[in-house]
């Protein structure tokens, strides 16, 4: 903690309201009464009490900020600038389209680590942090500013359970209790007590301030890391504070004063208004950084042709492999690890494994916090259970995160568990989300192979395993890079390119056998790269086929396989026939359901000798 007085610590919040207030008018947007109520504890944080360098905000032992509340932004940018990280000037560029001063904090700021402003995500990624200091046994703490309007969201209480079962007291959450939702009073209002309650159910130390009393304030934060659990600063404070005419007043959430307004806001501001310029703040400890350097390759798997292994199976061969090369890798888990076979690398490393249970959204944001301290987290769970987590993935796309994702139980070939597990959606989720590679391997050495790549490969990866056993048809020095595709079938003469993936591939190639015994030809595309797509090699084995291609794929047809296909040759004249599953399909053996939603090899030969008629 530093030593500074707290009329210089006061008169600092409310140059924080100023630049606040003059950043939105100028955007003629922005959040201006939402920074007002947390200017004063984000002056207690940033000039009062966190450790770091102000002039490398990603030193690897800072102190890490999250601002859950993301629409808060310019109290954010404000406080940067008054570190000197930038020209305080720069702050009258907010929300403008040459400036990274964004309507909602990204990573294209240095001093972001994530995108925030889809509320309720921001504690689970400060858990995320959290372990990882832990695991790379630095002692950095880390603060996520949480709106007591945010705290109605589910995945906030997901997160709070996994600290408290954890013990996570180098983790801190700071509540700014406003009172003022959007369009409404919150639920509890200024009830601080009802939020103690919440909190101490999930195993939280809970202390509640006045959020504008700054002693009070840096009197709880020099208890910081006191015992064994996390700590949550329930701060009553009042929207728009500081400024007479807007202070605890409804309707004025999101709306930025005019310039007359400004004027008026300012001149009540400005008298005991100061600059953090020069403030002089804590540098953190010196300890050993952290390996987080990429190995130049892996080794590849040890399979022999024609055995049978389920690609959820291959996976967590890898992930164990891998984790003894790359010490960046950590695995979590939504209580499935017995069936996503992640469970190999927890038997290997446990200190680098995280059981987060059934609460897959914090699973994902706890994952984009690991990766925003330099580990490449593996999530895994059955695929259609990311889902209820798309949220949490979308933002990580526009956080630029480097987030594995990996879903099993794929498609009706999961039999008999119905449609509720059954992954179907999930190519078209993946695709959709900025960034995102799609990969669906169909044997074990791809699959293997491919978790290698996404290993190596920084962003957003989606790994689609299956749960039935397919036979190993490549040799495990085979490459497979993200965007290609393998021609495993292709002759002279062919009629149709089929492009399929994963247990639809082998559907393919059995149909390619059954129709040469007809003296029809197909060529055969293994397309494990539904994103990005290898449209060129479809494409010229679509032009040696009468620019006809037929799909197959266990996945509806929306947003699939297909529609991958389509949407890049279709432009080139190639007609594309999409086999999918166009049905709410049910219960039944995998063989039973690939031959009644038609994407079997009867259905393939089918197809194919429809269309060369």
């Amino acid at each position: 903690m530093t030593d500074i007085d707290i009329e210089t610590l006061k008169g600092i919040a409310n140059q924080l309201r100023i630049h606040s207030i003059a950043a939105t008018t100028a955007a003629g947007s922005g959040h201006p009464t939402s920074c007002c109520s947390a200017a004063d504890l984000v002056a207690a944080l940033f000039f009062g009490h966190m450790r770091y360098d102000a002039k490398n905000p990603h030193y690897y032992n800072n102190d890490r900020f999250v601002l859950s509340k993301g629409h808060a932004a310019p109290l954010l940018y404000a406080a940067w600038a008054e570190t000197g990280l930038f020209p305080a000037d720069d702050l009258l560029k907010l929300r403008r389209l040459d400036s990274d001063l964004e309507g909602h904090p990204t990573p294209r700021l240095p001093f972001v680590d994530v995108a925030t402003g889809s509320l309720g995500q921001g504690l689970a990624v400060g858990v995320g942090m959290s372990l990882c200091a832990r695991l790379d046994n630095l002692d950095y703490r880390t603060y996520v500013l949480m709106g007591d309007g945010e705290c109605a969201e589910g995945a906030v209480w997901e997160a709070a359970s996994l600290a408290g079962v954890r013990q996570l007291n180098n983790l801190v959450a700071i509540v700014d209790v406003n009172r003022l939702g959007q369009s409404d009073p919150t639920a509890f209002g200024h009830d601080l007590g009802a939020y103690k309650k919440r909190f101490e159910g999930f195993g939280w130390r809970t202390e509640e301030i006045d959020g504008h009393d700054l002693e009070e304030m840096l009197e709880v934060l020099a208890a910081v890391g006191l015992g064994t659990q996390p700590l949550v600063i329930l701060a009553k404070t009042l929207k728009g504070a500081g400024v007479s005419f807007i202070q605890d007043k409804e309707g004025w959430h999101g709306r930025a004063l005019t310039k007359e307004e400004a004027a008026r806001a300012i001149a009540e501001l400005q008298p005991s208004a100061k600059s953090g310029i020069g403030v002089p703040i804590p540098a953190p400890n010196q300890l050993s950084e952290p390996k987080n350097q990429a190995p130049a390759s892996f080794p590849p798997p040890s399979y022999k042709q024609g055995d049978h292994i389920a690609t959820r199976e291959a996976f967590g061969n890898a992930l164990a492999r891998l984790g003894g090369v790359d010490q960046r890798i950590v695995a979590l888990d939504g209580d499935t690890k017995n069936s996503t076979y992640s469970e190999k690398f927890l038997k290997q490393f446990p200190n680098r494994f995280v059981e987060c249970f059934i609460a897959e959204q914090n699973m994902v944001g706890v994952a984009v916090g690991f990766g925003a301290r330099g580990k490449v987290p593996f999530a895994a769970t059955f695929a259609c259970f990311f889902a209820r987590a798309f949220d949490q993935i979308r933002v990580a796309g526009i956080s630029q995160a480097n987030l594995k994702v990996v879903g099993s139980h794929v498609g009706v070939s999961i039999g008999e568990d119905g449609p509720s597990q059954m992954g179907l959606e999930d190519i078209a989720m993946m695709r959709a989300v900025a960034g995102s590679s799609v990969l669906v391997p169909a044997d074990a050495v791809s699959a293997e192979a491919l978790t290698a790549q996404m290993a190596l490969h920084r962003g957003i990866c989606f790994l689609r395993t299956a749960r039935p056993k397919t036979p190993v048809i490549y040799a495990n020095e085979e490459e497979f890079a993200i965007g290609g595709a393998k021609v495993l079938r292709q002759a002279d003469g062919d009629c149709v390119t089929v492009v399929a993936a994963s247990v639809t591939l082998h559907e393919a190639l059995k149909a390619a056998d059954a129709l040469k015994n007809e003296g029809i030809g197909i060529t055969v595309i293994d397309a494990y790269s539904v994103k990005p797509l290898a449209k060129d090699v479809i494409r010229s084995a679509a032009q040696k086929t009468n620019n006809v291609v037929v799909t197959v794929e266990d996945h509806y047809p929306e947003g699939g396989l297909g529609d991958a296909v389509a949407g890049e040759l279709s432009a080139d004249g190639i007609k594309v026939h999409k086999l999918a599953v166009y049905e709410l399909p049910h219960s039944g053996k995998p063989e039973e359901l690939l031959a009644k939603y038609r994407i079997d090899t009867n259905a393939i030969v089918e197809k194919v000798k429809s269309l060369t008629k």
